[in-house]
């Protein structure tokens, strides 16, 4: 098998700023891992300054894994693949996440089925994506609603003044809330804050204290008038059971937990510990956005608007309304370049 990398800028509609970062542009590579009779998996991930991530480690990353591994192997199934080169991502999960995603692109289209047809999932029955309003002045937050009206907003919080806002926001909709506070609160405020934001219609939180804060977890998990959701504190596998009892439920980044084959592990995992399962993203263009798709009927709650935050998209995959997800008409995640 072999490999081409393609760098891009995303370019955003908006800047985007959660608690700890801002931009205005995303950095994103895309996988193309070739196969037999010219087909080709697709597969993506973002840069991340947050988790040292960049186009050049990355780059570095694959090619070292083409040039050691793929360049003696036929394809396999994505599962299999992972397992081999997995030794090699121990470091970058992120680049990890790219090749196993278009492993699965790939593979698919091998069998000449949908990806939810190869994972037998039912995509008629999928939670309604939020659509995320980044951290601005109040006036610029609402300008934002109004300009995607949308059933479900996830809220990023992380400021001086998290209570105002939804306060605010409130008054202009009815839709559901659901705020992400990026590690930025303490357990106390948490716990307060909670009380309020459930007269409002917030759903739950996100990811309210830092990571490694486990035992105000156990104080926010026992005390919360919300549940509460696991997101830095959720990387990798080893990470799903340490958080029952911590969290409600999970919310897997392919990106982080190194792509789709750990990511339904985490989510199976997750289940059978009685928890809730999201999914989110990395502000990914639709190549990234249709793999979180066709895995959706997995879900309790999702987050793919991540191509809708993008003034231009560099690819075409699922067709995303607040009604429904519309897939298109090709094998695999059904996602091509433009």
């Amino acid at each position: 098998m072999k490999l081409e990398l393609l760098p891009f800028q995303l370019p955003l509609k908006h800047t985007f700023t959660i608690a700890h970062q801002s931009r205005d542009i995303q950095d994103t590579l895309i996988v193309k891992l070739l196969g037999p009779d010219g087909l080709y998996g697709l597969g993506e991930s973002t840069t991340n300054p947050y988790y040292g991530i960049t186009l050049e480690n990355m780059q570095a990353c694959l090619t070292n894994v083409a040039d050691e591994v793929l360049a003696g192997l036929a394809p396999m199934h994505p599962e299999k693949l992972w397992s081999i080169t997995q030794p090699y991502f121990k470091d970058n999960p992120f680049a990890q996440c790219a090749l196993d995603i278009a492993a699965w692109d790939l593979y698919a289209k091998m069998q000449d089925k949908k990806l939810y047809e190869l994972l037998d999932l039912n995509p008629a029955i999928l939670p309604v994506t939020n659509f995320t309003i980044g951290i601005a002045p109040i006036p610029k937050m609402i300008e934002k609603m109004k300009e995607v009206d949308w059933p479900i907003y996830k809220i990023k919080l992380g400021t001086d003044h998290d209570l105002d806002i939804i306060k605010t926001l409130r008054k202009h909709t009815d839709a559901v809330f659901r705020i992400d506070a990026n590690c930025a609160w303490t357990a106390d405020q948490a716990i307060a804050y909670s009380g309020e934001l459930a007269k409002l219609n917030v759903e739950f939180m996100e990811q309210p204290l830092a990571r490694e804060d486990d035992e105000g977890m156990k104080k926010v998990f026992q005390f919360s008038e919300l549940p509460v959701i696991a997101d830095e504190s959720c990387i990798s596998e080893q990470d799903a059971e340490r958080c029952h009892d911590l969290f409600h439920g999970i919310n897997v980044k392919l990106v982080k937990a190194g792509g789709l084959t750990p990511g339904l592990r985490m989510l199976h995992q997750a289940k059978s510990l009685g928890m809730k399962t999201m999914v989110g993203c990395m502000t990914e263009s639709s190549v990234g956005i249709a793999a979180i798709a066709h895995i959706a009927p997995l879900l309790d709650y999702v987050d793919m608007d991540g191509a809708m935050l993008l003034s231009r998209d560099i690819a075409e995959g699922v067709k995303i309304t607040p009604d429904k997800v519309h897939f298109p008409d090709r094998p695999g995640t059904g996602a091509i370049l433009l």
